[in-house]
């Protein structure tokens, strides 16, 4: 079995998906060969591309070798405009070589200017000009590289992002005109949400061969026609740690859980996909991490749950781990205990990614967040006090929301800015099959077959430009506010924040 990951992504740690979908194959004894195209593929751009003329690109090209690895060093993340020139001296080559194919080539997105990932025509296209991907010359060699190595018979693709979509019907296309044999098998987030439509009508059946929807472990090993046994829970990333990751040292991805224990929130994904929630014991979490911290010795252990469950958290309170950690987290009482944060603080965790939404009560409520914003003040305030850097995600343009209630969120920022150290803004998208669609008056938000949003009529008259207009014109503007927005980090955001704010 031969197990992709195509570009593109932050290329800063290992895909978790291969190196679980790796371990669950080989407690069946069978063999696999794992590749990260997305972190080859940008080092092949980063050293092939031609120079320009202006100042700044030429400063770029002359150092990308130094640029590439000063980020893989701890000290260059201990300088602010040390690290953000890096970033954007290597950003800058991308975004040059990407306008020669008309894309929007960055870090952290891939976007044609004339194709869209959301336009089954527009994939089935690009698989059929294959020739014509920026990254055509790396991929058509190292794809031979990896069926002569592994001889696989199947070829999975992990499909997890639209900013993946086109290079990975690039590559699909060129397997299927040189070897036609190999059977195709696309799963991961993305795949899993086109999966989900009520009206999925397949228009790739003469492109990839399986679609797994949902966690592949026991899918994949059914279609390669073992039985599934328990499926193992350790992870193989020793063929993913050579890879040159743009971090300073190995981020170490682990998920202690699938899904969302909460999925209560209106209009979130994993409410209208009905996301099945799948929960590892504490124990084996707390297990697992020291046995790969031991193993891979890693800078930075990244726990991928959309939000780590309470449970969870009590165990990782009691250990103390040789790498510090970070992820989602729920504004919940635990957190509201003191004694508890401090517990945090001591096993490891350098910072949590909260997603609050809003400072204002009633929006909360009927979007049925299941939060309190009395106890998450208290919640920020113990981070602060016990040291635990936070990244709050904040969400405009809810259906409940106006301007006076987002003026009230900018509100609550203020007051804890001290206790706010990133911030994440975001517009409201509607999931094109949230029950709640049936309240509003809705319209494509974008055209094509595989829209993942609708658009919408705000029933209060908050609309996206409006938004757009008060958060650019009021919100950024604060004298609080303004300065948590500059530290964030451009391009990788939360991926490299702790890195940031550990010293």
């Amino acid at each position: 079995m031969l197990l992709l990951h195509p570009p593109l992504t932050k290329p800063c740690e290992p895909p978790a998906a291969l190196a679980y979908l790796a371990g669950a194959l080989q407690s069946h004894n069978i063999p696999c060969t794992l590749c990260d195209m997305n972190i080859e593929g940008l080092e092949y751009i980063c050293v092939s591309s031609e120079p320009a003329e202006d100042t700044w690109s030429k400063r770029a090209f002359k150092n990308i070798a130094r640029n590439l690895e000063a980020l893989q060093k701890k000290q260059t993340y201990q300088n602010s405009d040390r690290y953000k020139r890096a970033v954007a001296d290597v950003n800058r080559i991308l975004e040059l070589a990407g306008k020669k194919f008309n894309l929007q080539l960055s870090l952290s997105n891939y976007q044609d200017n004339e194709a869209s990932p959301l336009n089954s025509k527009d994939l089935l296209k690009i698989a059929e000009n294959f020739e014509y991907n920026i990254f055509y010359p790396y991929f058509k060699i190292r794809l031979e590289q990896l069926l002569q190595q592994s001889r696989s018979e199947y070829i999975g693709f992990s499909l997890n992002y639209l900013s993946q979509s086109l290079c990975t019907f690039a590559m699909i296309g060129y397997l299927k005109m040189h070897h036609p044999r190999v059977k195709v098998i696309v799963g991961g987030g993305l795949a899993t949400t086109w999966l989900s439509h009520p009206g999925w009508d397949n228009p790739f059946s003469h492109l990839i061969d399986h679609f797994i929807g949902g966690r592949g472990e026991v899918p994949l090993i059914k279609l390669l026609g073992h039985g599934a046994r328990n499926i193992s829970s350790k992870l193989d990333y020793a063929p993913l740690r050579q890879n040159n990751y743009l971090a300073p040292g190995f981020i170490l991805p682990y998920t202690s859980s699938y899904g969302c224990f909460w999925k209560k929130c209106n209009f979130c994904p994993e409410t209208s996909e009905d996301s099945v929630y799948e929960h590892n014991p504490p124990a084996t979490t707390v297990a697992d991490l020291h046995s790969l911290c031991k193993k891979t010795k890693p800078a930075l252990i990244h726990l991928l749950d959309n939000a780590i469950s309470p449970s969870t958290l009590r165990a990782l309170a009691g250990e103390k781990f040789t790498a510090p950690w970070y992820g989602f987290a729920r504004f919940d009482n635990l957190l509201a205990d003191k004694t508890f944060c401090s517990q945090l603080k001591e096993s490891g965790c350098t910072m949590l990614k909260l997603g609050l939404e809003s400072g204002d009560q009633l929006v909360l409520d009927q979007m049925n967040k299941g939060i309190d914003l009395h106890l998450a003040s208290q919640v920020l305030t113990n981070l602060q006090e016990v040291g635990i850097k936070t990244y709050i995600y904040l969400l405009f343009g809810t259906p409940a929301e106006d301007r006076n209630a987002a003026l009230r969120t900018m509100e609550f920022i203020e007051k804890h800015h001290q206790a706010v150290n990133f911030l994440n803004l975001a517009i409201f998208n509607l999931p094109i099959h949230s029950e709640q669609t049936a309240t509003l008056e809705v319209s494509d938000f974008y055209e094509g077959d595989l829209s993942i949003y609708q658009n919408f009529i705000h029933p209060k008259g908050w609309n996206r430009g409006e938004i757009r207009r008060f958060l650019d014109q009021v919100f950024k503007k604060s004298p609080q506010i303004g300065p948590i927005l500059l530290n964030d980090p451009p391009f990788f955001t939360s991926n490299h924040a702790p890195f940031l704010v550990t010293k």
